[in-house]
Parts: structure tokens; C-alpha cells; sequence
């Protein structure tokens, strides 16, 4: 894995698809790390359990986190990232489907950098996606960590 790479955090299996689909297709980040519940976001981010054996001081570019997650919900994950002095500033856009005025107050509240809803249509959905990509992974100039 290179130094530079996006964390998706997606459990469903479509939503994941046409994620890396988007990303690839927009030309954005070599690398890509996939992680399917908040637990393994964690574990993969602070090099523990599985992930043991990974050089922590890698950190993603920009994590794309989904809110409605088994194990760790999106806002567990982000109030642990912003508990840690190393992810404080670590780039999190929130990339779910909810529309819940709750959620977009938590989630900011919490620590995300950005908010998305899904879009239903893939069209829109690929060119969100991609947008974002390029905008975190290539324009965004944040902290060295």
C-alpha cells in the first residue's frame, strides 16, 4: 500500500461497488482500502487486532464513512478518531444515506469535515463520489502527520 490512500468504511455491499466504481472511474487514489463495520474501521486506522501487523503511521488521506454501520455506528468511529490526538485532524466525510437532521447535527458535532447524502441515481451518485475523491485526495491540503 502506498502512502497515499482513501479508507472507504461501507457496509453494504452495492453502496461499496459503486463506490471504488466512482473513485476508479474519476481516476482518484491509487490505493483503496475497504472496511466493512466501525470496529474494523478502528482496528485498521490504529493498527490493532488484525491489523496489528500494519504501520500505524500510515494514515488514510480521507476516510469516507458510512453512518448506519454493525458493531460501531459512524459517530462512534468519529468521536474515537477525534478522542486520538493522532486522527484529530484526520480528513472524515460522512457518506450516507440518512436524512435525518439528527445525523447531520451529530455528525458535525462530532467532528466530520463533510456531510453527503447518497444520491439514489448512480449517475449522481458516481459523480458525487468522484468529486470527492478528487477534492480530499488530490486538492485538499491538510496537516502533515
Amino acid at each position: 500500500m502506498g502512502n497515499k490512500f482513501i479508507l472507504v468504511v461501507e457496509d453494504n455491499p452495492d453502496d461499496e461497488e459503486l463506490t471504488v466504481h466512482a473513485l476508479r472511474q474519476a481516476k482518484v487514489g491509487n490505493d483503496l482500502k475497504v472496511v466493512r463495520d466501525g470496529k474494523e474501521a478502528l482496528d485498521f486506522i490504529f493498527a490493532q487486532g488484525p491489523y496489528a501487523d500494519r504501520d500505524p503511521e500510515l494514515l488514510p488521506s480521507v476516510v469516507l464513512l458510512d453512518l448506519k454501520l454493525p458493531k460501531l455506528d459512524g459517530i462512534e468511529v468519529l468521536k474515537a478518531l477525534r478522542a486520538n490526538e493522532k486522527t484529530r485532524t484526520l480528513p472524515v466525510v460522512v457518506l450516507t444515506s440518512s436524512k435525518e437532521q439528527r445525523d447531520v447535527v451529530a455528525s458535525y458535532q462530532f467532528g466530520t469535515n463533510s456531510y453527503v447524502r447518497k444520491p439514489i441515481a448512480f449517475g449522481e451518485f458516481s459523480s458525487a463520489v468522484g468529486q470527492l475523491g478528487l477534492y480530499w485526495f488530490l486538492l485538499n491540503e491538510g496537516p502533515q502527520r
